[in-house]
């Protein structure tokens, strides 16, 4: 689905990002019970692992985060907070982050580089992480 807010900024729904205990334990379940194939898988810059699967009939993916417990985005388990965040390719980071924040989402974490994309975080009324993804220009 792709909508164009107010301000010009077309985003693009792109994935969704969950928050896992053991990242082996859920990388082999969702190959082998949900039939899903491992697509990608990288470092964050604080310590964390991402995993990145996909069904083989759909575009949509899911990425699985795990964090160390010395990452500033660790957090002891609770029941609910599966969820990570949903991530949003936007053309222009940093003016997408702006314009969000200017209509009420709170700031997470600002713009930042890694390799070819550009990243920055907010969140909705409710706490849930909204994460715009943008790839950088050479």
């Amino acid at each position: 689905m792709v909508t164009v807010w107010e301000g010009g900024i077309l985003t693009k729904y792109f994935y969704t990002g969950i928050r896992v205990r053991d990242l082996e334990r859920s990388i082999e379940f969702y190959r082998k019970v949900m039939g899903m194939k491992v697509t990608r898988r990288g470092r964050m810059h604080h310590g964390g692992v991402w995993v990145e699967l996909k069904s083989p009939a759909s575009e949509q993916r899911l990425e699985l985060n795990w964090y160390p417990a010395e990452s500033k985005f660790f957090t002891r388990y609770r029941k609910g907070e599966e969820l990570d965040h949903l991530a949003f390719r936007v053309s222009d980071v940093g003016h997408a982050f702006k314009e969000i924040v200017a209509k009420g989402a709170r700031p997470e974490v600002e713009p930042f580089r890694e390799d070819r994309y550009e990243f920055a975080f907010a969140s909705d009324p409710d706490g849930i992480w909204i994460e715009l993804i943008g790839r950088t220009k050479a």
